[in-house]
């Protein structure tokens, strides 16, 4: 029997394919501060990043009424028409990597814009929080906390990776 998959499913699915390791999430939230702007980044990362991945730029922030948008799938500030596709001069632009993480660990998303209020943001499981006013520092501080804890498959995948990739270096 053929069935249509659940939201949540396919969520985990897709992040499966954005989200291999922490290595991928990093590279994914660098695109961004990049094409945001940032001169300066700065990216924290415990327990091989499973446990936390914490990354600060001083990009030009995202306003607080677009936060929710941002970590929606497929939400781009990049494309709006098919032929935007054949003029991309940026690195993240696809729309799915802050979806794709947010729905397989715990994030915290702390931003302001130059010369605007901050606002945060908390995302469980792809469940969206609501926007609460902070501090203004100019940029974005997003922290991703327990990275695959929901997603067994990934989990299994990066850790017989990161065993493969020790047992080479032995």
């Amino acid at each position: 029997m053929i069935k249509e998959l659940s939201e949540d499913l396919r969520s985990k699915i897709s992040a499966g394919e954005v989200v291999e390791r922490p290595a991928s999430v990093v590279k994914e939230l660098v695109e961004n501060s990049l094409d945001a702007g940032a001169t300066e980044i700065s990216i924290v990362v415990e327990k091989g990043g499973q446990q936390l991945i914490q990354l600060t730029d001083n990009g030009c922030g995202i306003p607080g009424d677009e936060l929710p948008i941002a970590f929606k799938r497929y939400s781009t500030s990049k494309i709006a028409s098919v032929n935007d596709l054949f003029t991309i001069d940026t690195l993240g632009f696809r729309g799915e990597a802050l979806a794709s993480i947010t729905s397989v660990s715990e994030v915290n998303v702390v931003s302001a814009s130059e010369n605007s209020d901050g606002f945060e943001m908390s995302i469980t499981n792809g469940e969206l929080g609501e926007v609460q006013p902070a501090p203004a520092v100019k940029g974005t501080s997003i922290t991703i906390r327990n990275l695959f804890y929901n997603t067994p498959a990934c989990k299994l995948k990066f850790t017989n990776n990161v065993n493969q990739d020790l047992h080479t270096v032995n």
